[in-house]
């Protein structure tokens, strides 16, 4: 009876689950090491939300302590926002927000992502005409309705970009998307 004891059952769930937390960790450290290091300073209320916001998310004290640590000191390498523009299954618009320290290794994660997804990356300026900027992101001004099997595609893409780690959102035109963040 080999393989039947209750560890063994677990142990796939405990995986997906623990790999999902640290993703989550490991994007919101990176949200305080980037806003400690545009703010200059711990008692900046941007960073104080940030810390809150990681708190929130029960994100251990000592990661924490170290996101804000990397952000303060004076030789951190410099980590920039930048804003994607794709297309998806059935030229849905796409618009990625990252945060990353290294522009070359995120825009080939994220073309190999699309790639493999049936996406492609747009030119700047090729989708934003789509979108309208908000507090909360990017909301769309045109809509597109899919198909289920260009929408379960589109599905699979948007997890897909969201599991990269220095993707901070996804925002789509799809007509029953509901800003996919």
């Amino acid at each position: 009876m080999a393989g039947h004891n209750k560890w063994s059952k677990i142990k796939h769930k405990k995986a997906v689950a623990d790999a999902k937390k640290s993703r989550e960790f490991s994007r919101l450290a990176l949200l305080i090491t980037a806003t400690a290091r545009e703010a200059g300073s711990a008692e900046a209320p941007s960073v104080r939300a940030a810390i809150e916001k990681a708190r929130v998310a029960h994100v251990p004290k000592e990661n924490i302590e170290r996101a804000l640590a990397r952000g303060l000191s004076a030789d951190a390498q410099a980590l920039e926002s930048v804003t994607y523009e794709a297309y998806g299954p059935a030229g849905v618009a796409l618009i990625i927000d990252t945060l990353t320290d290294n522009r070359n290794r995120t825009v080939q994660e994220i073309k190999h992502i699309l790639t493999k997804h049936g996406g492609s990356l747009g030119a700047p300026g090729s989708v934003q005409w789509a979108f309208t900027k908000t507090q909360e992101g990017w909301e769309p001004t045109t809509t597109i309705s899919l198909s289920p099997q260009d929408a379960e595609r589109l599905k699979v893409l948007l997890e897909a970009l969201e599991e990269q780690d220095d993707v901070e959102a996804v925002f789509s035109n799809e007509a029953s998307s509901e800003a996919d963040a």
